[in-house]
């Protein structure tokens, strides 16, 4: 209810009082009721906005909790790879060993939303990939990717580490 209101003691809830009015007090009230109305609707959409921001706030959290563990750990991946890389592919206890080791880890980085990007023979993508240097390459088609020094890792789809790799010439 205004300050400026002629009649403060007429509510909008008494319907008598509503029936004994003047018709242009009855139009400002209506008005006001409208406004009202608008005011409360336009309330709970900013409260339904604001919940939808929280709810997917959480969810990124949740989805990139892991983001520094992951990142640190990616290093460990590279050397054993690296490492059965120059073992060889004899098997032995060792070698058996370290593969074991690597996939229970890669299994675990899976599971937690990590994904390698693994590039050789794709066009090459300046978002998931980091040229090192450009070659020719007969019977490959220009800008792709002709080998990966070193693999990218995205987590949920987005990206913690770019593959560094080769290009073909044009």
């Amino acid at each position: 209810m205004s300050q400026n209101d002629p009649n403060p003691d007429l509510h909008l809830d008494d319907p008598t009082a509503a029936a004994n009015a003047e018709p242009s007090e009855v139009e400002s009230l209506r008005a006001e009721l409208t406004r009202l109305r608008e005011d409360s609707l336009r309330e709970r959409a900013e409260l339904d906005n604001q919940r939808k921001r929280v709810a997917r706030d959480i969810d990124m959290a949740r989805k990139f909790a892991n983001e520094r563990l992951l990142g640190d750990l990616l290093p460990v991946i590279d050397s054993l790879e690296a490492g059965l890389g120059v073992a060889g592919g004899e098997p032995n206890a060792l070698r058996e060993g370290m593969e074991l080791t690597l996939r229970q880890l890669l299994k675990v980085a899976g599971d937690n939303g990590l994904v390698a990007v693994d590039p050789v023979g794709q066009p090459f993508n300046p978002e998931h990939h980091q040229a090192m240097s450009l070659v020719p390459a007969p019977g490959v088609a220009p800008n792709h990717v002709v080998q990966v020094y070193q693999k990218g890792w995205l987590l949920n789809e987005r990206l913690l580490r770019p593959a560094l790799v080769v290009v073909s010439q044009d």
